[in-house]
């Protein structure tokens, strides 16, 4: 059977009610690197040989690994140690080193001080491999007593976290690019999957939270939920009705797609283009992993992928790809795609595992 790209009147809708993150400020310092391990001329990759090094590198090198990520500028993998045997280990491998101050161990124990004593509707922290720091923003609603509360746990914390001030207001966006519809309100479509066979495609779960069923922009029904997780998770699983076209591929807004043929973990410092039915198509990059992000009213997210990527209500859901790798589905943020702003995702591959679902 011929594929062909989903047509926009066969786009399905998601509401404009849930447009997610309002950022936090944040302000990335250099890396506390004291050491720059010499000798062996680090390689050149593509992302994905990055990615599978970066992998590698991390279960050979153990409780000495400090994180990593991707300097798109040099092509080069950047893996941050605790020591200099580790640093050679790393560079004999490829990869460039450089021993910093903080292990993942010390930053994941300030991820947890956050949890426990700032849980504080619009923030979010995700651990900055470049700056070997959990970097903390707040929105423009965190003020007062909430403010003072923040500033006081990200000082007692010290050199393991960076506090910034985002100018927008952290919330759902909510209003494969293609836009989706159902109960008054709009989301885009991510991406189309397959399970025993059956096809089926993944979107952001505030969106399928709130709406079972979706139609296109001419109100015929394209699917019904099959999966529905939010917020422990951000993402949603809606079997097609018979009949809807369903190619692997995201819409570019200019009469063409970008194949999607794999799924792939996102890396720090990856580049990556995101595509919505509000705002189309905006490229950026991955600026933080392992994100927490607080909507507000309960609503916290784990696990995201951060990225300076703008996006707008009606955005929700909406696909995050690297070439022909889908990365993530968009979730909330802050700002906009004229002043720019901070961007959360679902990462897909975890959305794929939980749902017995792949690409396709």
């Amino acid at each position: 059977m011929k594929h062909r790209r989903i047509p926009k009147r066969r786009a399905a809708v998601v509401g404009a009610g849930i447009f997610a993150l309002a950022a936090a400020g944040i302000t990335f310092q250099t890396a506390n690197a004291s050491t720059d391990a010499p000798d062996l001329v680090p390689q050149k990759l593509s992302i994905a040989k990055a990615g599978t090094l970066a992998s590698s590198l991390t279960k050979d090198l153990g409780a000495n690994s400090a994180g990593s990520y991707y300097d798109a500028k040099t092509k080069q993998l950047v893996v941050n140690v605790l020591n200099d045997d580790a640093a050679q280990t790393a560079q004999a491998a490829g990869a460039k080193a450089r021993v910093v101050q903080n292990s993942l161990a010390e930053l994941k124990g300030a991820r947890t001080t956050l949890k426990q004593d700032a849980t504080i509707p619009g923030t979010s922290w995700a651990v900055d491999p470049a700056t070997n720091k959990v970097v903390v923003t707040a929105d423009r609603t965190v003020k007062g007593a909430d403010w003072n509360q923040l500033t006081g746990v990200v000082e007692k914390l010290g050199g393991m976290t960076e506090l910034k001030r985002s100018q927008g207001e952290f919330k759902p966006f909510v209003a494969g690019g293609d836009a989706i519809t159902g109960g008054g309100g709009r989301c885009s479509l991510g991406f189309n999957v397959t399970k025993g066979g059956e096809p089926f495609f993944l979107t952001a779960g505030h969106c399928t939270e709130s709406i079972s069923t979706w139609t296109d922009s001419s109100g015929q029904e394209i699917g019904t939920n099959a999966d529905s997780q939010f917020p422990d998770n951000d993402f949603g699983l809606v079997k097609y009705a018979a009949g809807v076209d369903h190619p692997s591929e995201v819409n570019l807004y200019n009469g063409s797609a970008q194949q999607i043929t794999k799924a792939a973990e996102a890396t720090a410092g990856m580049k990556v283009t995101r595509s919505g039915s509000t705002t189309q198509v905006h490229d950026g990059t991955v600026t933080g992993l392992d994100a927490t992000v607080n909507y507000g009213n309960g609503d916290i997210v784990n696990g995201l992928i951060q990225t300076d990527v703008c996006a707008e209500p009606g955005d929700s859901g909406g696909s995050l790809f690297s070439g022909d790798s889908a990365v993530g589905l968009t979730s909330g943020g802050s700002g906009d795609c004229t002043s720019g702003g901070e961007t959360f995702f679902q990462p897909v591959t975890e959305a794929l595992s939980a749902t017995g679902t792949e690409i396709g």
